[in-house]
């Protein structure tokens, strides 16, 4: 069975710092990307950052750049989000999920087989 349990969500003040997890298991040996999503009410699904398990190369979208950084414990089958100067904008449910691709990671959502259930982050001005 394979699981992909999202935490450390919740509500913080504009300019706070929040750290995800995400929890990993019964994965494909063959796994290598893990990606973080986002959706905030009423707006698409975004990707936020991937990470390649085996190269690390890392991918930030444009809007969290320099703020958001994800990393990875493989002892413990754990991918985290560091968010710094968080703002309102960055307000919606988070996502992470796998896949086994190429030696980078897609971009696109659809290529992702495994999903986690959310975690939401809320931010207020």
């Amino acid at each position: 069975l394979v699981q992909l349990v999202e935490s450390g969500g919740g509500a913080v003040q504009a300019g706070g710092s929040l750290r995800l997890s995400c929890v990993h298991s019964g994965l494909p040996s063959n796994f290598n990307c893990v990606a973080w999503y986002r959706q905030a009410t009423g707006k698409e699904r975004e990707e936020v950052a991937s990470i390649h398990i085996g190269g690390r190369n890392t991918y930030y979208a444009d809007s969290v750049k320099g703020r958001f950084t994800i990393s990875q414990d493989n002892a413990k089958n754990t991918v985290y989000l560091q968010m710094n100067s968080l703002k309102p904008e960055d307000t919606a449910m988070y996502y992470c999920a796998a896949t086994n691709w190429w030696n980078f990671c897609s971009h696109l959502s659809s290529d992702y087989n495994y999903w986690g259930q959310g975690t939401q982050v809320t931010v207020s001005s």
